[in-house]
C-alpha cells in the first residue's frame, strides 16, 4: 500500500511545527517531512522535535546537505535519533545547492564525489562499523559508532539528475524526489534508480518518496498555478493537483503507479491553514487510496 505524507515547508516558522505535528500524529497520517533549505530551519532540530512531541507519527528530512556537515557527525545524529525513536525517523542526504554552498564557503569541486564517500561511510557507520578511509573529502580514522542504530537504519539520497539518481539506486537505501515531476518523470526517475541498482547488483528493498505538489478549498487551482510557476515548472499540469479528496487521491495513485512507494504531499507556499490540509490529507484522501 501507498505511503501518504504531507511536507512541513520551512517558510513556515519553527514555532508552528508543533501544532501541525501534533494535528498530523492526532488524524493519523503516516509522516510527516522537513527540508533543511538554506538559511531557514535545521532539519535535525526540528525532526527530534517533531519525534518527541508525537507518539507515531514518522518523521522524515528531506535533505541534509552533506557539504554542511562531518560524515561522523552526520551518522552519530542519525545513530541518536534512530535509537531514541525506532522506527519513525527517516533521514535523507544530498550534495546541497551549489549557489548556498558556495555562500558558506563549503562548495566543492565534485560534489558528486563528496556526496558518494559521504554517503559509503554514514551507511558503514550506521552498520555498527569502523571505518578507515581516505578519500578526496571524506576521511576518518578507526571511527565507530558507540551507539549505532539497534535496528536497520535507512539512508536515503535526494535526487533529481540522472547522475544522483543512479548513485542513489546503486550506493542509499532510498531515493527522495523532489517535487515538479509529472507521472512520467517519475516513472523515469524509478527507471534510474533500478538501473544503479542493477549495476551494484542490489535486490533488497528501496523505497521511493515523492514530493508532489497539492492543494485544496478556495483558490486552490491559483495557488498551484502561482506554485509551479515559482519553481519553473508552469505548463506541467501534471505535476501538481489542485481540488477534492477525490482528484487529490486520483494523482496520488497516479505518482504511485508511476514507481513511488510513498507520496508526500507539498503544500502551496501560501497554504492559509496547514493544520488543516494536514487533516484533509490524514481523514480525506487517506481512506480514498486504502
Amino acid at each position: 500500500m501507498t505511503a501518504l505524507g504531507v511536507v512541513f515547508r520551512p517558510q513556515l516558522p519553527p514555532e508552528r511545527l508543533r501544532d501541525v505535528a501534533c494535528a498530523a500524529d492526532a488524524a493519523g497520517l503516516e509522516e510527516l517531512w522537513l527540508w533543511e533549505d538554506c538559511f531557514l530551519e535545521s532539519g535535525i532540530a526540528a525532526m527530534a522535535a517533531g519525534l518527541a512531541w508525537t507518539q507515531r507519527l514518522r518523521v522524515g528530512v528531506g535533505l541534509l546537505p552533506v557539504p554542511f556537515r562531518n560524515a561522523a557527525l552526520t551518522s552519530m545524529e542519525a545513530a541518536t535519533l534512530h535509537r531514541l525513536f525506532p522506527g519513525r525517523a527517516k533521514l535523507a542526504v544530498g550534495h546541497g545547492v551549489q549557489d548556498w554552498m558556495a555562500q558558506v564557503g563549503a562548495r566543492v569541486e565534485s560534489p558528486m564525489t563528496l556526496l558518494t564517500e559521504h554517503l559509503s561511510a554514514m551507511r558503514a557507520l550506521l552498520r555498527g562499523e569502523r571505518v578507515t578511509t581516505q578519500g578526496r573529502y571524506v576521511r576518518l580514522d578507526g571511527v565507530a559508532l558507540d551507539w549505532p542504530p539497534q535496528a536497520g537504519a535507512a539512508v536515503y539520497v535526494g535526487a533529481t539528475g540522472p547522475r544522483t539518481l543512479r548513485l542513489a539506486g546503486k550506493a542509499a537505501d532510498g531515493t527522495i524526489l523532489t517535487s515538479g515531476r509529472t507521472p512520467g518523470e517519475v516513472r523515469r526517475a524509478r527507471e534510474l534508480v533500478e538501473e544503479g541498482r542493477a549495476e551494484a547488483g542490489r535486490t533488497d528493498p528501496h523505497e521511493v518518496v515523492a514530493y508532489f505538489n497539492a492543494a485544496t478549498g478556495p483558490g486552490a487551482a491559483a495557488r498551484i498555478e502561482a506554485e509551479l510557476e515559482s519553481s519553473g515548472d508552469a505548463g506541467k499540469s501534471e505535476a501538481g493537483v489542485a481540488g477534492d479528496a477525490q482528484a487529490v487521491a486520483e494523482a496520488v495513485r497516479r505518482i504511485a503507479d508511476a514507481g513511488a512507494d510513498t507520496v508526500i504531499l507539498q503544500p502551496t507556499a501560501d497554504e492559509p491553514d496547514i493544520e488543516g490540509f494536514v487533516r484533509f490529507v490524514a481523514e480525506e484522501v487517506r481512506p480514498l487510496i486504502a
